[in-house]
Formats: structure tokens, C-alpha cells, sequence
């Protein structure tokens, strides 16, 4: 069973010192930062290798960081053949909120990736179907990001706001 650190080691040695970086803090599992534009190739190499063969995504949250301007994406990882986990994060600006999709990879992600972006706007490029999943199609905002304005009607009823 491999460690974050470890984790982390492999990723630098695979894609760069500078392409991944290590966060641990006072409290909770420690996690990795993530480039988006290697998102794809990490997520492939976290799956595939194998040392590491992370088979199973448990769950991708989108989050809002107003005070940055960004939007994020939490990603956590199981391997059921070596039992470890691995959290990592990847950042992209609230006003072009674009981040790989990891369908392709772990097909669970289809419905988390499409609830981050009818919760958040986070739009997940090459996903086979990015729609919304919770609200109406015609829904103004993004209700989980920190700056959401509720609508007071939707199509002629109060909505309770």
C-alpha cells in the first residue's frame, strides 16, 4: 500500500518535479495539485500503472474559491487491488471554468462531472454528455457557488427566496 508521498514521487518522476505539488496540513488526508492540462495523462497513469492502479473513483466535488477567481475540482481515488487512496485537486478560472473530463477513465465520473457543472458551471471538455443533471435546463446559475444569486421565480412561481 503506497503513502501520498509516494504517490506524489511517482508523478514527479513520470511528468516533472514542477507538474505536481504536495500539500499536507494540520488536519485531514493530504493531497496532491494537479495542472489541468495534465489531468488526463495523470489520471491514465494513475489507473494504468502498475504500482499504483487506481481502479476506482469514490467521488469529484466541484468547490468555488472566490477570494482566487477559481473554481475546483477535488478528485479521490481507490485501488482495489493494493487497498491505498489518493486525493488531488485541480484549479481552473471561474470565468473560463474548463477541466478535462476523466469519463473516459473511470465511468463513474460521468454523473460527478456533470453535477459539478449544473452545481458550479465547471464545464468538463470531451464528456459525452454535459448537461445539467439536478436542475432544469433553463436554471439560471450555478446554486453552489458562493456568489449564487437565487432567482426569485422560476417560469412564473416564487422559488421561495
Amino acid at each position: 500500500m503506497k503513502q501520498q508521498e509516494e504517490i506524489f514521487e511517482y508523478l514527479q518522476k513520470e511528468f516533472g518535479e514542477e507538474t505536481v505539488e504536495f500539500y499536507k496540513g494540520d488536519v485531514g488526508q493530504p493531497w496532491l495539485k494537479l495542472p489541468a492540462e495534465y489531468l488526463k495523462k495523470m489520471a491514465n497513469f494513475l489507473r494504468d500503472n502498475a504500482e499504483l492502479r487506481f481502479n476506482t473513483l469514490m467521488c469529484l466535488s466541484g468547490t468555488h474559491y472566490p477570494d482566487k477567481s477559481e473554481l475546483g475540482v477535488t478528485y479521490h481515488l481507490h485501488s482495489t487491488l493494493h487497498g491505498h487512496t489518493v486525493a488531488f485537486k485541480v484549479a481552473t478560472p471561474a470565468d473560463q471554468p474548463e477541466i478535462p473530463s476523466v469519463e473516459s477513465i473511470w465511468k463513474t465520473a460521468n454523473w460527478h462531472e456533470r453535477e459539478a457543472m449544473d452545481m458550479f458551471g465547471i464545464l468538463f471538455k470531451d464528456h459525452p454528455n454535459m448537461k445539467r443533471i439536478l436542475c432544469p435546463d433553463d436554471w439560471q446559475g450555478y446554486p453552489l457557488r458562493k456568489d449564487y444569486k437565487p432567482q426569485e421565480y422560476y417560469q412564473s412561481m416564487p422559488t421561495g427566496t
